[in-house]
């Protein structure tokens, strides 16, 4: 008789053509309707899947809603324009380029809202989108020390609190001069923040290190 007990059952795996089908419907409906009519059955019937399908994946509207603008800002990338006051200056118009289109703006600032009083909900902006889009600065303070526009960071605790540091300075300038104030983030004035940013690294870095650019 066999004694071994048999392997446990992993399910049917999920599918990445229907989770970017569905996804990709969320953010045509966020257009057509905005996030208050927004419902799942009708992402469902866009993406040609059950609405059981959707609630599989995720618990609620608003979940979705969060994973379907996090897929925009993953296409976020930092180009190599040769210099750490160039680069940020192209991430930011991309950055603010994405704010503009409907489907991002109505469905971040409609999540953001509902997250004031769910805190499961913030955690998930958080995980889906600010952590996720935290490795441009990572990546854009690797390039610049590999430049020697930044001195290197020896302690992590510290290097830690220099990331979450300039992406909250580049997120919330850049999403209050979008979503708040309502004004242009163009080449100049992507310029003029870029300056400001540098600036206050140089500070930071101490004297005889500041980053080129400036």
């Amino acid at each position: 008789m066999d004694s071994r007990t048999p392997a446990a059952r992993t399910g049917r795996p999920r599918s990445v053509a229907a989770d970017a089908a569905i996804l990709a419907a969320t953010r045509t409906a966020l257009v057509e309707l905005g996030c208050s009519k927004l419902t799942m059955g009708d992402v469902a019937t866009r993406a040609g899947v059950a609405k059981t399908t959707l609630y599989r994946r995720w618990p609620g509207k608003n979940e979705l809603v969060v994973d379907a603008v996090a897929a925009l800002f993953d296409e976020l990338e930092l180009p190599d324009r040769g210099s750490l006051a160039a680069d940020i200056e192209g991430v930011v118009l991309q950055f603010a380029t994405i704010l503009t289109l409907p489907e991002a703006k109505n469905g971040l600032m409609a999540v953001v809202a509902e997250s004031t009083h769910d805190d499961a909900l913030r955690e998930r902006i958080r995980a889906s989108i600010v952590d996720r889009q935290k490795r441009l600065v990572l990546e854009g303070r690797a390039r610049a020390t590999a430049r020697g526009e930044l001195p290197p960071e020896s302690d992590p605790a510290s290097a830690a609190r220099t990331v979450d540091l300039i992406f909250d300075i580049v997120a919330g300038a850049v999403v209050h001069r979008t979503l708040v104030s309502a004004e242009p983030a163009d080449e100049e004035w992507a310029r003029s923040f870029t300056r400001v940013l540098l600036l206050g690294l140089a500070g930071a870095a101490g004297e005889g290190s500041s980053p080129s650019g400036v």
